[in-house]
């Protein structure tokens, strides 16, 4: 009797979103770096996307990159809005691609009254706007994320049209890269997050009020977006699903704006929590974001990806073999340990991708870890 193979674990099977197939279900999340040089790319980015580029994870998001100079989190953030911003993320694409089949893709942000920001390793403190490399920060009220920093100006109409029209341009500029989706950043509070939650957006026009007037700009945004790109391109976003704040953004508020969005050709939700006030109280434990994911992917039916102290290749596989989510997204702990997806396949008997320069690092008990695929041209 010829034994039966035994299946794949699932953290380890293909996952498509939209057109684009990605060979894991591991997802690099973005993380900001505070080391480019007026939005440029820096060798520090050839560095570090080039280590997560070789890991063997399933996708690659670049970190929340913003679309205009003002849509920065910090004046050292990376940018996507000039022909020196795109040559200079150019080089670090080009450079990973020739090395590493890892699908890339872009978060593209706007930090709203959160911009003007010093690095975290410097306090993470807001710049003020008449201060060297600070500047005057916008949002849908002019309601500061802190009480003692310097209130946001409000988006009028015309401000409103251009930062959708950024958002645009940053997009067509992704597409000429070469990449391979685009992650819009409606989470952390930032600006897209900022609309939607009642904590930060007090507006009595048509893009304040109730539910579907908060969600009105955000959505304006996705669908501009999802119309500038080739529809092989996926578009997908990254959500808060809850403020961790009473009468603010709320899980129920998220499957609304995913359901809308999904009917827009959003491709996926990428799940997390969080970021729109300093009141916020986080109940923090291995997986404890992982229930919103559960939710929208139970309600909604996108592709979801789960994120949050998720830290365990045994945790993250029990995540999608109980159908909480379909992806997981790992943050800190791909810093920690860039060979995390390595580490994962070896402890669930599954095969990664590795470059053949470190093929005979293969520890000898785990015959056959590594792929020898298309991974590397020299």
């Amino acid at each position: 009797m010829t034994a039966l193979a035994q299946p794949s674990p699932r953290l380890f099977q293909p996952l498509r979103l939209g057109a684009l197939e990605l060979p894991n279900r591991i997802t690099i999340a973005p993380m900001c770096q505070y080391s480019a040089t007026d939005g440029c790319a820096t060798d520090w980015h050839m560095i570090h996307i080039g280590q997560l580029a070789l890991s063997g994870a399933g996708l690659l998001i670049l970190e929340a990159t913003g679309v205009s100079p003002e849509a920065r989190i910090s004046p050292f953030d990376l940018g996507l809005y000039s022909d020196e911003n795109e040559g200079a993320l150019a080089r670090v694409i080009d450079a990973a691609r020739r090395y590493a089949p890892i699908p890339i893709a872009i978060q593209l942000g706007h930090a709203g009254r959160k911009g003007s920001s010093r690095p975290p390793w410097d306090g993470g403190s807001q710049i003020a706007p008449d201060a060297p490399l600070g500047w005057k920060t916008v949002a849908p009220s002019p309601v500061p994320h802190a009480a003692d920093e310097d209130p946001p100006r409000e988006l009028d109409r015309a401000g409103m049209d251009k930062v959708r029209d950024d958002f645009v341009a940053a997009a067509r500029r992704a597409v000429r890269l070469g990449l391979d989706g685009i992650e819009l950043h409606m989470a952390h509070g930032y600006l897209l997050h900022q609309f939607l939650s009642p904590l930060a957006n007090k507006r009595t026009d048509d893009y304040g009020g109730g539910l579907e007037n908060r969600m009105r700009f955000p959505i304006e945004v996705f669908d501009a977006v999802r119309a500038a790109v080739p529809q092989s391109m996926p578009v997908w976003a990254r959500i808060s699903a809850t403020d961790w704040v009473p009468d603010g953004w709320d899980i129920e508020g998220t499957i609304a704006l995913s359901a809308a969005l999904r009917d827009r050709g959003c491709a996926a939700i990428h799940v997390t929590t969080g970021g729109v006030s300093p009141a916020q109280a986080i109940k923090i434990a291995p997986g404890y974001q992982v229930p919103y994911a559960q939710r929208v992917k139970a309600e909604v039916g996108l592709p979801t990806m789960a994120v949050g102290l998720i830290t365990e290749p045994q945790q993250a596989e029990d995540i999608l073999a109980n159908h909480e989510a379909d992806a997981v997204s790992l943050a800190r702990a791909m810093l920690y340990n860039p060979r995390w997806p390595w580490h994962a396949a070896a402890a669930l008997g599954a095969q990664v991708a590795a470059p053949k320069q470190y093929w005979r690092s293969q520890p000898h008990q785990f015959k056959d870890l590594f792929l020898q695929a298309r991974f590397g041209q020299r």
